[in-house]
């Protein structure tokens, strides 16, 4: 399969190995142009609707291609170890990955921030948020022609209904899941997020949240995160992982499943700053042109993602402590 841009072209060589060790779906297309571009999901690992669940997400942002780059990366990685390593062969026969690593192709395609419809997919919940908002930046209806664009008031945009359908499938059954949401673009330092981005106030799994920032602290020594709740660094009406875990948390049925999504904010500022050059070039802001950079992004945070899957398969020895 060939594609129309290279992150797409990868997710298509990801299927190829991917097919051999779990599952993947085609979820749903969207129409761009003359083209319908795929959304695929895979899920590699215990099929026990119950198992614990780590959750990787990225491209929900057309122009952050660097986060449909990782999750592809470490997919991949995931699937070559799986040929030989034995002891990953059991850690997922109780622990599962699930991810759609490309959520929003159209974007990526015509290299926009938003959908093809101007729609800022990570603006576009029915969450208002609560507490003092940056003009334009905190999500807005006035115009898809203005970033941040919100949508149509009481309308989720496909790429959104795609991925809220596939969590709910595929990790709100599980007894304890953790997602990771891939960006970059915001600061001089990569930051982890833990909800809420709607409201300074805690959201109900703060201790735990605060358990993991512990964990991340004393098992990669010298790591370059600040962790801290998205509402620290700015409010966003319409975050769509609030909506998630808001309808998650206040469904009585799974109120005993714990589910915590977080996001990796790559510090995309800090490789303008080294190549100052990049930034005459749209996606500039949100990704590593050189080489050498691109690699140690993948190398640096390949590391992280492999302890979230380590502790969502042990969350029984921390979580409940």
């Amino acid at each position: 399969m060939k594609s129309l841009f290279r992150e797409l072209d990868k997710v298509y060589g990801l299927i190829e190995i991917a097919e051999q060790h779990g599952k993947v779906d085609l979820l749903g297309s969207i129409p761009v142009k003359s083209h319908r571009l795929p959304i695929y999901g895979f899920s590699f690992g215990s099929e026990d609707p119950k198992a614990p669940v780590f959750g990787i997400f990225g491209g929900v942002h057309g122009l952050e291609k660097i986060g449909t780059e990782l999750a592809v990366y470490f997919l991949f990685n995931i699937c070559k170890r799986l040929e030989w390593n034995t002891q990953l062969q059991d850690l997922l026969k109780k622990v599962r990955i699930v991810s759609i690593p490309l959520i929003n192709p159209t974007g990526m395609y015509l290299n926009t921030r938003a959908n093809v419809n101007g729609v800022d997919l990570m603006r576009n919940a029915p969450t208002n948020a609560i507490g003092k908002q940056m003009p334009l930046l905190s999500g807005h209806r006035i115009s898809p022609l203005l970033p941040w664009y919100s949508g149509k008031s009481g309308s989720l945009e496909p790429e959104n209904e795609i991925l809220i359908k596939f969590i709910e499938e595929s990790i709100l059954q599980s007894r304890f899941a953790m997602s990771l949401d891939l960006h970059s673009g915001f600061g001089f330092k990569d930051r982890i997020w833990f909800p809420y981005a709607k409201t300074t106030e805690a959201f109900p799994y703060y201790d735990l949240a605060v358990k993991m920032k512990s964990l991340v602290d004393e098992n990669l020594k010298h790591h370059i995160y600040q962790i801290e709740p998205q509402a620290d660094s700015y409010l966003i009406n319409g975050d769509i992982w609030d909506h998630i875990f808001d309808l998650h948390y206040a469904d009585n049925k799974h109120k005993e499943n714990i589910f915590i999504p977080w996001t990796l904010e790559m510090g995309s500022w800090m490789w303008v700053k080294k190549n100052p050059l990049q930034i005459l070039k749209t996606e500039g802001l949100f990704n590593p042109y050189l080489d050498h950079r691109f690699k140690r992004v993948m190398r640096r945070h390949w590391r992280l993602l492999d302890l979230y899957l380590n502790l969502c398969a042990s969350y029984e020895a921390w979580a409940n402590e």
